[in-house]
């Protein structure tokens, strides 16, 4: 099953965020196939304002743990995030999800 990470930065998150981005990829690479994508979602000054992470996991309990791991949430980076349930209905990338 894929599940969407939905994030926020807190205001001011910037500079910790790119302190801790280094860990943050560390860990998104450590997850290897149940990565699925993520990215930053940036706001009108091409500058990011929250996160999101698109993984496979069994359940919802082990995708809220893959998404509470990320070490953007322990360090602050996000004022929020939710963990959904994901569907894809159009994927037009070519890649087999």
């Amino acid at each position: 099953m894929l599940f969407a990470m939905i994030a926020k930065d807190a205001p001011g998150a910037l500079q910790t965020r790119l302190d801790t981005r280094p860990a943050h990829l560390d860990h998104l690479n450590s997850l290897g196939k149940k990565l699925v994508f993520a990215g930053a979602l940036l706001n009108a000054e091409e500058q990011p304002e929250g996160s999101i992470v698109v993984f496979e996991a069994v359940d919802l309990a082990e995708a809220e743990a893959l998404a509470a791991a990320d070490p953007f949430v322990p360090a602050g980076v996000f004022s929020s995030y939710e963990v959904k349930r994901w569907r894809i209905a159009v994927n037009t990338t070519g890649v087999e999800l």
